[in-house]
């Protein structure tokens, strides 16, 4: 279509509207980026061109609606502080390009930087310097959100890096203008923040999403990474908020056992899934692992919730989750070969909380099975197999400290140290919690721990300390009981000790802290 009738036929098109308060739980984005495949080669016939492709090849049916326009389209800005469209690349401007988005039935993204360069600029080319949010926010989020009606934004820190801005500071200013400006429009407008690590429980206040690594590429090292990067995470994706591990890379050079291992953890762990490729030359094999209903339904279950390591043996990784309900009778199981070899495993249903036979569905072969007490399971090297299963559940025993809650977990302050996960060959699973302590908020917490019933349970706490330390315990916010001399004599060498504990039929929580001074390192508590 040509620029002066595209223009045109947009203008009389109809926009998308929603209320802001339409829903209380929004599932991760489903969508489309420029960056992976166009980076700064992008143009409005390119844009409008992968709008088209969505809605052709089927992917705007399975469920995807973003088309996200990433870092390139500015010329500076004017006099008056207003942003300036490089006309070469986008002659209509951006409006029509978002109406003409809508006008598909999808939704439209943008983007923009927390300081004051972009991250294309490299802070040198004249057109990406001084565009991004700081000093204009109010301003820029009527822009984007108002004048030119876009859906989405991701905005980067490259030039809040270069103006040495505080994350937090900037970031919530910048989500205070977006929530104004969406109050003002009457619409969701979602917020992603792209910081290139996990920023801290804070973000989970005042974005939709927040990547939790460096830029993904086109290759298993970087997708095997960024999974590596992701399995401690889980605990802080839930309540409509969610870890993004980036944009996928599906439909370029990986292979297809790599593609299904990129597409099923995304899925499972509950990432936003922004297809990276050109969508007008997807291969066959691609577009059907991408529009696998299977895995986009354990992407967009209500619960929302990441899926923590469960079973593991060397490389190869049993996650799982609940679906539709906490505990109840349907969860999503993926199981990866990290490795380079083929393997085999025999997964234990009951650490999958299963008891009895259990049903099986397999996610990519729609096969129906039966199972009980193991599963045999052969994977190829980098490949993944994922499954629905229903059974009756049993009560969880065992809780590992890496898949807890780390009230003041995260990655941008090495000089901030905080209670983290790290690995030793002793642990559990590989994995364990260190540097907990020293202040009431620098806490380990289970927030889902279920009880059949209400009554009292023996705990057992696995832990390590080289020197004495203190361990307080709290249950549904209340301190039960503590500990205030335990030591291992080595940090990565588990003992343990036992207490008894009441807790509530349903769900409880429970704290591991000592807020006067440092607390062991915690492998895992085992229930019974």
């Amino acid at each position: 279509m040509k620029h002066t009738a595209r223009a045109a036929a947009l203008l009389a098109g109809c926009l998308l509207t929603l209320n802001v308060n339409a829903q209380d739980f929004d599932p991760p984005t489903l969508g489309w980026s420029s960056w992976n495949t166009f980076a700064l080669n992008i143009t409005e016939d390119v844009i409008c061109r992968q709008a088209d492709a969505m809605v052709s090849t089927g992917l705007a049916k399975a469920g995807y609606k973003n088309i996200n326009i990433d870092d390139g389209y500015w010329n500076g800005r004017d006099s008056n502080g207003q942003l300036r469209i490089n006309t070469q690349k986008f002659p209509n401007g951006m409006r029509v390009i978002a109406d003409y988005i809508h006008k598909l039935g999808l939704t439209a993204g943008i983007y923009s930087d927390a300081g004051d360069n972009t991250c294309g600029s490299g802070q040198k080319e004249p057109w990406g310097c001084g565009v991004g949010l700081a000093g204009y926010e109010e301003a820029d989020c009527h822009t984007y959100f108002i004048d030119w009606d876009y859906d989405f934004i991701k905005v980067d820190f490259c030039g809040g890096n270069h103006m040495s801005l505080d994350e937090r500071l900037q970031y919530t200013k910048i989500s205070k203008a977006i929530a104004k400006t969406a109050k003002e429009k009457g619409k969701k407008i979602t917020f992603n923040v792209c910081r290139w690590a996990y920023p801290g429980t804070w973000i989970s206040d005042i974005a939709d999403s927040w990547r939790t690594t460096g830029d993904i590429y086109d290759d298993w090292k970087s997708v095997k990474s960024i999974i590596n990067e992701n399995l401690y995470l889980q605990a802080y994706t839930g309540n409509g908020h969610y870890n993004d591990m980036d944009m996928m890379e599906i439909g370029r050079s990986m292979n297809e056992n790599e593609e299904r291992t990129h597409m099923a953890y995304w899925c499972i762990a509950s990432s936003p899934l922004l297809i990276g490729c050109d969508m007008t030359t997807l291969r066959q094999s691609s577009l059907n692992l991408l529009t696998n209903p299977d895995l986009l339904a354990m992407n967009q279950d209500k619960l929302g919730i990441g899926a923590p390591v469960i079973q593991r043996e060397g490389e190869v990784y049993v996650v799982a989750k609940d679906m539709e309900k906490l505990h109840g009778k349907k969860r999503a199981v993926v199981v990866m070969n990290l490795s380079d070899q083929e393997q085999t495993i025999n997964v234990d249903l009951s650490k999958l909380e299963f008891k009895g036979l259990v049903s099986v569905h397999d996610c990519f072969t729609k096969a129906e099975t039966k199972a009980e007490g193991t599963m045999k399971v052969t994977i190829p090297a980098h490949g993944s197999q994922a499954y629905f299963m229903k059974g009756s559940r049993a009560m969880r025993h065992l809780y590992e400290a890496e898949e807890g809650w780390l009230r003041e977990y995260q990655e941008l302050n090495a000089n901030r140290i905080t209670a983290h996960p790290a690995e030793a060959s002793g642990a559990s699973k590989g994995a364990y919690v260190t540097n907990l302590g020293t202040s009431l908020l620098n806490y380990l917490e289970w927030k889902n721990i279920y009880a059949p019933y209400t009554g009292y349970y023996d705990i057992t706490i696995h832990y390590a300390c080289a020197d004495t330390r203190g361990l307080e315990i709290r249950v549904n916010g209340f301190v039960e009981t503590g500990f205030p001399s335990l030591t291992t004599g080595s940090d990565d060498s588990f003992n343990t000790v036992n207490v008894t504990l009441k807790l509530e039929k349903g769900m409880n929580s429970i704290r591991l802290n000592n807020p006067t001074g440092p607390a062991p390192n915690i492998d895992c508590i085992y229930i019974r």
